[in-house]
């Protein structure tokens, strides 16, 4: 047979291309959307992308086809093009079936890629074959078209299952360069096949051939065809992406919506108009306890009431129906299935769809812990942290209503002010966390006290501590009059003036009470709390432990005691403070073996003031460290001077205050004046107190470190006190002084003889000095004088003087009787 050769139409040959890279860009687009459905829509666009592409690829084919021009009319077989088209769809079916379903699995993608392979392959060369003219090929060129055609197959393959992922912002680039890529794929296979063939002239037509199209027609079919297939697909894919767009948006909306819905930290309970309840989220039940199969479409009302809810408007729990549309917020409370009461903020949300109330959303949140934590911190900030009674702040608010209360009814109450006396020198002594314990001991007994008094009553009695060592109570109703008040305020005096062990101690303390009455005694809260103050300080003023109501007189006291604060702070800077002292005489030749330094004010407008006076208020202000420092310079620096002047060579005594002697640095203080003055430490006689010793541990520290700077330690009133007798033979001590309250009525009083014998004994048995003060008859000289008693102080041989009468009535006779001796042993 003849070959025949054949040439192209260049115009038909690019718009096959163009049909390839239009397939190819369909098929990718179909790859990502059959990835994004299942079920019978992936059936059906599989199905469908499977059609559409497989009749772009043969398209591309039949076109490529015409596009060769033989110079003898060729024709085609109907069968066999339809079975071209068919292998055309099963191929694309594969590809699509594979970039649907992804998967790492290097086999499943050669598998495909063969069948792909296949079907492209017998498309091309079954559709050759439908030509109504022999043919016969290059097996060379036809080796190297299937390769072609399986480099393009694994290409449609990597590209579909890459375009299943998440596209980017720029896919549609990516998509057209892919199209093209892979139509320059599938063309270079069908002309590579193409030129494989060699055509052969025929002399007649087979009858085979007799159901033949002619080409121009079947050119018409194939362009119309594939452009309306292809045309469909990408506007049928274009139209459904927009619908799965917009159904992902619903989606997307309707997940953001249940995902807040559900996972609210709130309780959402939603409501139609009517009331009935549409859905709940988990927090209901968490709060609850009731499940969603129990409220879900029964009437909220129902729930409501077998709930039990407190709310303080009712009304507003209806707030679904109301026409309003506005939010509703409001505070309730609720018993849960564990009986538990909480308490709930609520909002009431109106549901509106078309401008229209469709229902509402109920939120309801637990503040039962806010709610609290909001109670404890109001009770922190209105009690006391340490006794746990209301404090100054809480006593203003109940005053105030009570004072608004008594004024609309004309009734009276009481306002009674209470300070513990001597409770600084625990706290000092023993230290703060031992204060704070005595201090609720302190505050439990009064309670107690205001219970017993009055049971049927305990409410009309609030206690405040107002800071330290003050109380404060409020009296009102039936317990307000002058005479129950009384007996409330003995009462009280008598709890606490019984002993506190502490530290394996007994201890006593005293009260003092100031009352002052409603509206006798002030009208507003600062005026009965001044008042109240002015009788408590008056009570402390004449010996404490016990009670007095406020008079107009306390006023113009209370005002000279802040003028003589006011003076105080100026004292020693005006160099009013002197120093009196008193000598300490000894019976057996009635010489003077000491004095005792005893301070005094020099007031420029009172004059010269006892101690009594001004020490009580050195000591409340914190200015007794100041004068009780001076107290020991001047002493010593006076000492030193008679010292110089001729003698005697005797020491003096200076008493120390309790908060002086637990100051950090005393023993600095007394070392720096003996330094300063240049008195020998054995000529300084320290004066304490029993109470001062309390704390054993820190009181033996001090006492041992005075000692070993050569200090003498007196221990002054003797016997006054509640320590233990043990503290004679662990603390250095030199001398004991018994107090003037023993030796007053010694004459009469044989009980106050014996104690001072003992007393005098126990001292001399111990090789310590004892000295006793206030001696002021011939009698009680003689009684002491009997006990052996060698040392005396008092007024029946001095009263206390000043340095220069001292010097006058003591020192310059016996420095002229040293000078009359001198030259009479020189004679």
């Amino acid at each position: 047979m003849e070959h025949i050769h054949g040439t192209y139409n260049l115009q038909l040959v690019i718009l096959s291309y163009f049909i390839a890279s239009l397939a190819s860009y369909a098929a990718l687009d179909l790859a990502g959307r059959v990835s994004l459905t299942s079920g019978r829509a992936r059936h059906w666009w599989v199905a469908c992308g499977a059609i559409s592409m497989g009749l772009g690829i043969w398209s591309m084919h039949f076109v490529g086809m015409i596009a060769f021009v033989l110079p003898i009319h060729v024709s085609y077989s109907v069968d066999k093009v339809i079975l071209s088209v068919l292998l055309a769809i099963i191929a694309s079916g594969v590809a699509l079936e594979f970039a649907g379903r992804p998967s790492n699995r290097i086999s499943k993608l050669v598998f495909a890629g063969l069948l792909l392979t296949a079907g492209i392959t017998s498309m091309h060369y079954v559709g050759m074959a439908a030509m109504s003219i022999p043919i016969t090929y290059k097996p060379g060129l036809v080796v190297l078209s299937v390769l072609i055609a399986a480099l393009a197959s694994y290409a449609a393959l990597w590209l579909m299952f890459f375009f299943n992922r998440p596209e980017s912002r720029h896919h549609w680039v990516y998509k057209i360069g892919s199209g093209l890529i892979m139509g320059l794929a599938i063309t270079g296979m069908h002309y590579t096949g193409m030129a494989a063939a060699h055509f052969h002239q025929v002399q007649a037509i087979p009858e085979s051939l007799s159901r033949q199209l002619e080409s121009e027609v079947l050119a018409y079919l194939i362009a119309a065809g594939t452009f309306v297939a292809i045309g469909l697909t990408l506007f049928g894919n274009f139209i459904n992406q927009r619908m799965v767009q917009k159904d992902q948006r619903i989606r997307e909306n309707e997940q953001w919506y249940h995902a807040l819905y559900h996972n609210h930290s709130d309780a959402i309970v939603s409501v139609d108009r009517e009331g009935i309840i549409k859905g709940i989220n988990a927090v209901v039940t968490t709060i609850t306890g009731y499940s969603e199969k129990r409220v879900i479409d029964r009437p909220i009302n129902q729930i409501i009431e077998q709930i039990d809810v407190e709310c303080s408007s009712k009304d507003t729990i209806h707030a679904w129906d109301q026409p309003d549309l506005e939010q509703r917020h409001y505070m309730a409370k609720m018993k849960n299935t564990q009986n538990e009461l909480l308490d709930l903020s609520i909002a009431v949300i109106p549901v509106i769809i078309d401008d229209t109330h469709v229902g509402s959303h109920i939120l309801i949140k637990d503040i039962t812990e806010e709610t609290q934590a909001q109670q404890n911190i109001r009770h922190q900030a209105l009690h006391d942290p340490l006794t746990g009674l209301p404090n100054r702040r809480k006593l203003d608010e109940v005053l105030a209503n009570t004072i608004h209360a008594c004024e609309q009814k004309q009734h009276k109450f009481a306002v009674m002010v209470m300070d513990i006396d001597r409770f600084k020198m625990i706290n000092d002594s023993l230290g703060h966390s031992i204060g704070d314990v005595f201090l609720k001991e302190v505050s439990h007994r009064i309670v107690t006290t205001i219970g017993a008094s009055h049971p049927q009553a305990t409410t009309n009695v609030t206690l405040a501590r107002m800071g330290g060592d003050e109380f404060t109570m409020v009296v009102t109703g039936e317990q307000a009059d002058e005479r129950q008040v009384v007996c409330l305020a003995e009462k009280i005096v008598e709890a606490i003036k019984q002993p506190y062990r502490l530290k394996e101690n007994d201890f006593y303390v005293t009260a003092s009470i100031g009352i002052a009455m409603y509206p006798e005694h002030g009208a507003g809260t600062d005026a009965l709390i001044k008042h109240a103050d002015s009788a408590m300080y008056e009570v402390k003023k004449n010996g404490k432990n016990g009670y007095q109501f406020y008079t107009a007189q306390l006023d113009s006291e209370l005002y000279e005691r802040i003028e003589l604060e006011g003076y105080l702070r100026k004292a020693l800077e005006r160099n009013e403070m002197v120093l009196y002292y008193q000598p300490q005489i000894r019976t057996l030749d009635s010489r003077m073996i000491g004095v005792e330094a005893l301070i005094r004010w020099q007031h420029p407008l009172k004059g010269l003031l006892a101690p009594d006076v001004f020490i009580p208020l050195a000591e409340e202000t914190g200015m007794i460290y100041d004068i009780g420092n001076w107290t020991i310079r001047e002493a010593c620096r006076q000492m030193k001077l008679w010292h110089a002047s001729g003698g005697p060579l005797i020491p003096v005594s200076v008493n120390l205050s309790s908060q002086q002697f637990h100051q950090s640095n005393l023993v600095e203080q007394v070392q720096n004046a003996l330094i300063e003055t240049g008195l020998e430490a054995k000529y300084l006689e320290l004066e304490i107190t029993e109470s001062m010793m309390m704390d054993a541990a820190v009181s033996t520290a001090i006492l041992n470190e005075l000692s070993a700077l050569g200090v003498k330690i007196s221990l002054d009133d003797f016997g006054t006190g509640y320590s233990s007798l043990s503290y004679l033979k662990h603390f250095p001590i030199h001398k004991l002084k018994i107090d003037r309250s023993f030796v007053t009525d010694i004459t009469e009083s044989h009980s106050d003889q014996a104690i001072v014998a003992t007393i005098i004994s126990m001292a001399q048995n111990l090789k310590m000095e004892v000295i006793a003060e206030g001696i002021e008859t011939k009698g009680q000289l003689d009684i002491l004088m009997q006990n052996d008693c060698r040392e005396i102080q008092g007024y029946y041989f001095s009263r206390p003087l000043p340095a220069s009468e001292v010097e006058n009535n003591f020192f310059v006779p016996l420095r002229l009787l040293g000078e009359r001796n001198t030259v009479f042993h020189s004679v």
